[in-house]
Formats: C-alpha cells, sequence, structure tokens
C-alpha cells in the first residue's frame, strides 16, 4: 500500500492544494505521514460530477455483474494485506484484533450483497 498524499479523481492523482489534513495515531499522538492536502471546489466538483456518471453507468450493469463488483471490492481490500491492517491500527488507535475482525466483517457483508443481489 503506497500512500502519496494524493486524491484520486477520475483514476488519476491529484496533489490537492488546500491546508492539509494529517492522521494523529491516537495511542501515542505521533503525525502520521503523508498528510492531505485538501481540494478545491472545482476538484470536489469534478470528483462529484464523475461520481455522478459513473452511477449512471452503473445502474445500467446487470446483476450478476454488480456482484461480481461487490466481491472484487472484497478481494481487493483483502489483497492490501497486512499494510491495510497496520495502517488501520495506527489510525485508529483499536487492537490489530479488532481491525482484522472488522475487515473480515466488511469483506464477509460485501460477499453476502453480493449473494442477494445475484439472488434479484
Amino acid at each position: 500500500m503506497n500512500l502519496t498524499g494524493e486524491m484520486l479523481i477520475g483514476q488519476q492523482a491529484v496533489k490537492g492544494s488546500r491546508d492539509p489534513i494529517q492522521a494523529i495515531n491516537p495511542a501515542t499522538n505521533e503525525r502520521l505521514d503523508p498528510s492531505y492536502p485538501g481540494g478545491t471546489q472545482t476538484e470536489v466538483d469534478r470528483a462529484c460530477e464523475l461520481a455522478w456518471s459513473a452511477f449512471d453507468s452503473y445502474r445500467e450493469t446487470s446483476l450478476e455483474e454488480r456482484a461480481t463488483f461487490l466481491e472484487t471490492v472484497a478481494d481487493e481490500i483483502e489483497a492490501i494485506g497486512d499494510d491495510l491492517i497496520e495502517r488501520a491500527v495506527a489510525e485508529s488507535g483499536l487492537p490489530q484484533g479488532r481491525i482484522q475482525g472488522e475487515r473480515g466483517r466488511t469483506c464477509g457483508q460485501l460477499r453476502l450483497f453480493a449473494k442477494t443481489v445475484r439472488a434479484g
């Protein structure tokens, strides 16, 4: 997992130009890198425009395509591996076991939703 401090807008990495937001480990008060400069109104508007466009496209997909999409999201979350767990522990102050459980629950729910979607 490579954190760059950039926003992802329309599959493009964009460096914000507003005041940065930086995560802090609540257990240690340590600042976590990188910081994330905020987006401008234009960047926010562009992200919203692209989200609406993606929704227009997504709602035309079949139930099978939607189910596959949900399963792919779960697979990709799991594929990040321990890097995701380590960052979530650092950002939340929660114990590793709790974060692993949350990841498992989230991925399980995504797969359950996929089954529900397939059932119509």
